[in-house]
């Protein structure tokens, strides 16, 4: 097993290393050259900037009984059809059960920004402590489930 990380732009990757070196699981951090990581634990690939480049790649590196973190409803699709486990930064875990209903959230927000109305949806909350707490306990839940 090992652990795949969309790590643009990801705020949970020092807990995924601190957990995933508790367990002695590979880590792979998946960034592109406009978010160059430096780590001491993990494996850190650098994909070139272009548009779903490093979803595509992470994609192509994962296998069934892998982890993927991604904040990315379509990259988590792709990686359950592979058979890899995903959760959230926010410590949701996708599954086969929830993701078309996530998938069909994100094309209906979509098609809102894209429309000619005022409507604007706002972005995520800032990030807090407890997000890091509910994402840790959410990862470490994961990890032993599929360890079992």
């Amino acid at each position: 097993m090992t652990v795949f990380v969309d790590a643009d732009a990801c705020p949970a990757v020092r807990i995924v290393e601190e957990v995933s070196r508790s367990f002695n699981i590979p880590v792979v951090l998946l960034c592109d050259t406009n978010h160059i990581l430096n780590s001491d634990y993990s494996e850190v690939i650098v994909i070139g900037a272009g548009a779903d480049a490093v979803d595509l790649a992470l994609i192509n590196r994962c296998n069934s009984k892998d982890i993927v973190v991604t904040q990315d409803y379509g990259v988590a699709a792709l990686a359950l059809g592979k058979g890899a486990y995903c959760i959230h930064q926010s410590g949701k875990i996708f599954t086969n059960d929830n993701i078309d209903g996530l998938l069909m959230d994100r094309h209906l927000a979509k098609k809102s920004r894209m429309s000619k109305s005022k409507h604007h949806l706002k972005g995520p909350k800032k990030r807090t402590k407890d997000d890091d707490v509910r994402f840790e306990i959410a990862f470490r839940k994961l990890i032993s489930e599929v360890l079992l």
